[in-house]
């Protein structure tokens, strides 16, 4: 990833064409208001990449037969509940 660059609100709304342009070729981009920075514009993962589902995990994972058994007093206690 390549450095970071911070332009105001105003820039932002004025050059947001350019900005997208400089996203796209793997900057990332942080809009500030009055200094702060409140947001940042980053570029997409590429088309086909693969995200992490739900799926990826069946049949890895075992859980115990009392998984949602309700808990003990003393297990309630340990959490504050």
């Amino acid at each position: 990833m390549k450095p970071l660059r911070q332009v105001n609100v105003h820039q932002a709304k004025t050059e947001l064409s350019r900005l997208l342009l400089d996203v796209e070729r793997g900057h990332e981009v942080v809009i500030a208001r009055n200094g702060a920075p409140v947001a940042k514009l980053v570029p997409l993962p590429a088309a086909g990449t693969k995200r992490l589902c739900v799926d990826t995990w069946k049949g890895r994972i075992q859980m115990g037969e009392d998984f949602d058994a309700p808990l003990t007093d003393a297990e309630l206690e340990e959490w504050g509940a």
